[in-house]
């Protein structure tokens, strides 16, 4: 294992900050085990990688001072900035090690940077890139990163706050529009599902929708709007019964859908439950409550404009001009990150709580204290408005 690290960088991810302190201590078995719980990425043209059914080789090049042929890789931060014609794919340790086309040839981590690295891939070493990445396997979810060149301050970096929950949720930095999301061919195939977007178009109508806050569910958003109403009017939060038949009332009375009754009873059900369990977990005061769920949309709107860039359906200036957008209908929306925090996650909670409901749960919790009271969180460090 060889090195040409200095200290003239400040590390951009805690992925090329532990992978340095592992070189320098001539740790390679520690340096694997980075690699292995951060992302890699290789290289290749838009071209190709468009091309259906095929998968371009491992890039190569000549080193000529050392004298041997190496497969360079990069880790998460030290990707280059955005090309609308050169992508990155993500690959593991793992795949390398099936695919690697010589024995002689060395493996390059970020070369040409202060955060390289060399290895061999003789066969015994590529054994054990396999053990390290089964001892990672699931380690690049749930995490809070932040890029240290990506936005820290200003209202980019407000904008992109408001999707850190699924930015923590992928193990991805919050904070980066970049050549990637997670990699090109990710970024377009969840565009296409569940999205349904292919194209610009396709994308600018979805942002569209999701701006307006027109996909986190007319029925539930009601419910919350009616209880809304009945407080700003009474001066109170009503009764279940008053509550009840407030949303009866809005959904058009006697000749309201019965869908629509059975949608709205079971949402008024879910979002009591969750509001009971947000207090007595402390994201809630006694009397607090959820008024609205368009914090659901806007972080979503925030992914969607990453994956986008990602995906070369828009450009940097038009992601950063699309993050900006998004910032005013939030700060009206909410009055703080914890509120808007608590509308997201409630939307997600009573959206898709169908399979193990107290997974969920714990995860959203998760996500909330995460967000809430880490030192290094964006909602600890830049203000709401």
């Amino acid at each position: 294992m060889g090195s040409r690290a200095t200290d003239t960088w400040a590390p951009p991810t805690p992925t090329e900050r532990s992978l340095r302190e592992a070189v320098e201590r001539g740790d390679e078995a520690g340096a694997l085990d980075v690699l292995a719980r951060g992302r890699l990425y290789v290289l290749t043209a838009r071209l190709d990688a468009d091309a259906p059914g095929y998968t371009a080789p491992l890039p190569s090049r000549r080193d000529k001072a050392a004298r041997r042929t190496v497969v360079p890789v990069l880790t998460e931060g030290m990707l280059p900035p955005w090309h609308p014609e050169w992508v990155f794919r993500q690959t593991t340790l793992d795949e390398l090690a099936r695919a690697w086309p010589d024995g002689r040839w060395w493996l390059a981590v970020n070369p040409d940077t202060p955060y390289a690295t060399v290895l061999r891939a003789r066969p015994a070493q590529r054994q054990a890139w396999r053990e390290a990445s089964a001892r990672a396997a699931g380690s690049t979810r749930m995490r809070l990163i932040t890029h240290a060149g990506g936005h820290l301050h200003g209202p980019v970096a407000s904008g992109l706050a408001l999707g850190a929950h699924l930015a923590i949720v992928n193990g991805l930095a919050w904070n980066v529009l970049g050549a990637v999301y997670e990699d090109y061919p990710t970024d377009v195939a969840r565009l296409r599902s569940p999205w349904g977007v292919t194209q610009r178009a396709g994308y600018h109508r979805t942002f569209e929708s999701l701006l307006a806050t027109r996909l986190v569910g007319r029925v539930a958003e009601l419910v919350l709007r009616t209880r809304r109403g009945l407080v700003a009017r009474g001066g109170r939060t009503p009764s279940p019964e008053e509550w009840a038949a407030g949303v009866t009332t809005a959904l058009g009375g006697r000749y309201a859908d019965d869908d629509d009754l059975r949608e709205a009873a079971e949402f008024r059900r879910r979002i009591a439950l969750y509001e009971d369990r947000f207090r007595a977990d402390g994201l809630l005061p006694p009397d607090g409550r959820v008024d609205t769920l368009a914090a659901f949309d806007h972080g979503r709107a925030v992914n969607v404009v990453r994956l986008a860039l990602g995906a070369r359906y828009c450009d940097p200036a038009e992601a950063e001009q699309a993050v900006l957008r998004i910032l005013g209908p939030a700060r009206q929306a909410y009055g703080s990150w914890a509120d808007f925090s608590l509308g997201y996650l409630l939307a997600r909670l009573i959206h898709f709580d169908e399979g193990d409901p107290e997974v969920m749960y714990q995860e959203c919790l998760a996500l909330h204290r995460n967000l809430t009271q880490d030192p290094a969180s964006p909602y600890r460090n830049i203000p709401w408005s």
